[in-house]
């Protein structure tokens, strides 16, 4: 009898490189593995979308969209090429309108896309459906998705395999066109028990002929044990990755499980271990260059406390890096529990999970939900949909006074189309008066990346690419030098001198912006008022003179793509604005004073 074909989904290029880099990795780099992929055998790859889409535009000064049209040309016409949408965002944060998720579709099927997996983080269907009807419309197939997680210990109210099996009704209902139905679970944190009863249910509510499979991420550690669950309990296809890009908080290696699954009735996308041998190889050459954070490669146990995705976890520990307050990263997965629990239970993947992780920061460097981050309160406050369970009323109250809004249950495509922001007409006149071509493609860009888009388009975007020391040319490491590293989060000076030259390590100096010249100042004030975290001073919103009372701003900080906002503690008039707008600005330093 024939062993069961599942199909094989390598998400090396895209949820691979998410997990572990952040999504920095530049095309040319890597296209000599997506050939040798090719010819190992695998014609299912995940190649775009998700956050591999703004990240090329904000780090890499790469063009997403050129992107997948060279790796269409590698891998040929045939070959299945995956994207990851979220929904009423598709590759956006924030929710995108009837014109925005229209040319989403369009833009992503001109260049190559043959599949869309379609999820929305709050399992709320209603986010599903118009961007199903866009991504059937431009002859895509649509993969709709249920999001997955395990609550953290103690917590109850949603994400049983009874809420599951009430949002596939809802799909079903809903008159939904779909494909195939996926399985996502992000943080990697669902139950290998709870997966098969999950898989199992599906299967029966759906019949034989319906293609299922399941996504998760080794984050947790079990999963491959969650994988072979599903495929016992009927599933047609699981997703996996390729070392080094595999793992820890990326998806299980291809040669993993090819090992897990011998002797059983299951035949992974007819791959032979020899072929992926090589293709692991290559894989590893074109990546030798860049630098693998350590938390990338491993598995943590108190993720199911705190569902964490794996492919933001590496993101949100490099900025909290860049920043220098990396030794506060165990008291923010510990403060998500909270904040999960409190804000209604919506699955932790992207906008959500970065939702939760801002709160969580913003708990642990300004005290508890002494900020709302705008993200987290908007989700509970209904502006992205229904949460799974009401969101705690006394968190909702919060949000609505820190955010100045009231709580919505009105459809969030709705209130995007009266948003003029979010329409093609905005976006092209902003690209008119920066001299740019206004093609379809640069509208997207624009109005999916903000200031972000324009500055790529106008060729000022960042190249922020981390690799290692390059190479010497004889094949040593040149080593000599002034160095700062970082351990458990706290950076250090390294000297180190060639030859019998000693290391000297000293505590490194923090690196502080240069104090600004004042935007305007009436003079200097008693009354300092300091940065409480890194960031970047995005607006300014009081001016000296002013007279202010508790609560008022003085102005916004970036930090974390949360914004942070800077406010009066005790009434007075200000006095001086010490920084300028896009300033980098440290942990204490000074921002303003007051009389």
């Amino acid at each position: 009898m024939a062993k069961k074909y599942i199909d094989v989904m390598d998400t090396t290029f895209r949820d691979g490189f998410q997990s572990v880099f952040g999504g920095r990795v530049l095309m040319d780099d890597f296209f000599p593995a997506v050939e040798a992929a090719k010819k190992a055998g695998i014609n299912h790859f995940e190649f775009g979308g998700g956050a591999r889409f703004q990240s090329l535009f904000f780090y890499l000064r790469e063009n997403a969209f050129e992107m997948m049209d060279r790796f269409r040309q590698i891998v040929g016409p045939e070959v299945n090429l995956q994207v990851l949408s979220r929904g009423i965002n598709t590759v956006m944060l924030d929710t995108g309108s009837t014109e925005m998720i229209d040319l989403f579709a369009k833009m992503f099927a001109k260049h190559g896309t043959t599949t869309v997996r379609n999820f929305d983080a709050l399992n709320d269907v209603q986010n599903l459906m118009y961007s199903s009807e866009c991504i059937k419309k431009y002859g895509m197939n649509h993969e709709v998705v249920v999001t997955m997680m395990d609550l953290p210990p103690g917590c109850k109210g949603a994400h049983d395999v009874a809420f599951y099996e009430k949002t596939l009704r809802g799909i079903l209902d809903s008159g939904i066109v779909f494909d195939s139905v996926c399985f996502k679970d992000a943080s990697g944190t669902s139950s290998p028990h709870k997966v098969y009863e999950t898989i199992s249910m599906a299967r029966k509510l759906l019949g034989d002929e319906v293609h299922l499979r399941l996504h998760t991420h080794e984050t947790a550690g079990v999963s491959v044990a969650a994988y072979l669950a599903a495929l016992d309990a009927g599933a047609n296809g699981i997703d996996m990755a390729a070392s080094p890009v595999s793992g820890g908080t990326s998806q299980p290696d291809i040669l993993t499980m090819l090992h897990a699954t011998k002797g059983t009735d299951y035949n992974l996308g007819d791959l032979q271990l020899d072929k992926i041998l090589k293709y692991e190889d290559v894989l590893k050459s074109c990546l030798k260059d860049y630098m693998v954070p350590p938390e990338a490669t491993q598995v943590s146990p108190i993720i199911p406390f705190s569902p964490m995705p794996g492919g933001a976890l590496t993101a949100n520990t490099q900025m909290m890096r860049d920043a220098g307050n990396l030794d506060k990263f165990d008291e923010v997965i510990r403060a998500m529990k909270e904040v999960v629990e409190r804000g209604g239970y919506g699955t932790s993947v992207t906008p959500v999970s970065q939702f939760y992780w801002q709160q969580a920061y913003a708990n642990v460097m300004f005290g508890p939900w002494k900020q709302i981050a705008p993200g987290y309160g908007k989700m509970v406050l209904g502006y992205f949909g229904k949460t799974p369970v009401e969101a705690d009323h006394e968190i909702i109250k919060l949000a609505a006074e820190k955010l100045n809004l009231e709580p919505t249950t009105e459809n969030p495509l709705d209130i995007a189309d009266r948003d003029e922001t979010k329409s093609i007409a905005y976006w092209t006149k902003m690209l008119q008066d920066e001299g740019i071509k206004t093609s379809e493609e640069n509208i997207f860009i624009a109005a999916s990346c903000d200031k972000k888009g324009i500055a790529f388009l106008k060729g000022e975007g960042p190249l922020m690419v981390r690799k290692n020391s390059e190479n010497s040319s004889n094949g040593e490491t040149k080593m000599a030098g002034n160095y700062t590293v970082v351990v458990d989060g706290k950076q250090y000076s390294v000297q180190v001198a060639q030859g019998e030259g000693s290391i000297e390590v000293k505590a490194a100096t923090p690196t502080i912006a240069p104090v600004a010249t004042p935007v305007v100042s009436g003079g200097v004030g008693s009354i300092e008022i300091h940065s409480q975290t890194p960031g970047n001073v995005w607006k300014i919103v009081a001016n000296p003179g002013d007279s202010l009372n508790i609560g008022d701003k003085i102005m916004i900080l970036e930090s974390m793509k949360m914004e942070i906002d800077i406010v009066v503690e005790v009434p007075g008039k200000l006095k001086s604005i010490n920084v300028n707008v896009n300033d980098a600005v440290a942990d204490g330093q000074l921002l303003a004073t007051m009389e």
